[in-house]
């Protein structure tokens, strides 16, 4: 399964013609495609999909979503191992 989850975007910066950030999901990161995102700024929520930020969304939706989504059991398959967050 491949579901779309919202993560806090935490810098972001221009590499090889391409929009890259870091975007925090609780205590994992993941560095993240922006190129559908150009307006998102740090501290701004995203919604990610296979690698890419396809939208923005509210603050209290995402960690709504994000904790309906830990209590179904699902961020751990779909982010895999946990990793410190930086």
């Amino acid at each position: 399964m491949c579901l779309a989850i919202p993560g806090k975007l935490i810098w972001a910066e221009e590499r090889d013609g391409n929009r890259i950030g870091k975007v925090q999901f609780g205590g994992i990161t993941r560095e993240v495609f922006l190129n559908f995102v150009p307006e998102a700024v740090p501290g701004d929520y995203v919604i990610v999909h296979v690698g890419f930020a396809i939208s923005l969304v509210d603050a209290v939706e995402a960690e709504r979503t994000f904790q309906l989504l830990e209590a179904a059991g699902v961020l751990e398959v779909e982010l895999g191992a946990a990793e410190p967050a930086t």
